[in-house]
């Protein structure tokens, strides 16, 4: 799990890398949570999601946005960092240009992004969106959503009330030619904070599902 740094558009960002040693792999962007409310790259549902996609023999990348750690810059309301993630992925795809596909993930603010960066670059072929802030956020720019994906939630989010992301998930999954998997955890709060195991499942089995119908994807 190297340490990197890369340039950003608004300076240097600091970032964790993992090189698979397979061919071809697939890569996936992992994105954190709120910069300003104590989001970093070392949140452990982000940290869950990329060690759910090493294990799996994907190049894999979880970054802090700018103004985080190490990384240059101040918060920008989500402009600047979906310009961050932008070009984190322009820097995994340097090392990665023969790809055999590419995933975006995040939680919470770092979902949003996520959702975005996806609407941007048609290169990505799946998203993983953990606690979308769907109560916060304008997600209607998602029409339509160009990839399928799962979207996890806890039944006990205080921050973000599970009925809205619910209208999400079932606005997605009405369009056509795509397939939106949305997995609720019972009792679960906006943090996951006593069951990461049950999300690290949930995502694990829904990999694991996606390489297995998709054979082309899995590392050699």
């Amino acid at each position: 799990m190297p340490e990197v740094i890369f340039n950003g558009p608004d300076g240097r960002l600091e970032g964790r890398y993992h090189h698979s040693k397979q061919p071809n792999a697939p890569i996936a962007l992992l994105l954190h949570p709120h910069p300003q409310r104590g989001g970093t790259m070392n949140n452990k549902v982000v940290y869950a999601l990329y060690n759910a996609f090493v294990q799996r023999g994907f190049s894999t990348l979880r970054f802090n946005f700018r103004g985080v750690g190490r990384s240059q810059g101040k918060y920008d309301n989500g402009q600047g960092e979906l310009s961050d993630a932008a070009a984190a992925l322009d820097w995994m795809q340097s090392f990665n240009a023969n790809a055999a596909a590419c995933w975006v993930g995040g939680f919470s603010f770092g979902a949003w992004i996520g959702m975005q960066l996806l609407m941007r670059r048609p290169e990505i072929d799946g998203f993983l969106s953990v606690a979308p802030p769907a109560n916060l956020y304008d997600f209607t720019f998602l029409a339509p959503c160009p990839a399928s994906g799962l979207i996890v939630h806890g039944t006990q989010d205080d921050q973000v009330p599970e009925p809205a992301v619910a209208r999400l998930a079932q606005k997605l999954s009405a369009q056509r030619n795509i397939r939106v998997d949305y997995n609720t955890i019972p009792g679960a709060n906006h943090f996951f904070s006593d069951q990461l195991d049950d999300l690290g499942r949930i995502v694990a089995d829904y990999l694991d599902r996606c390489l297995a119908e998709s054979p082309q994807l899995t590392p050699a």
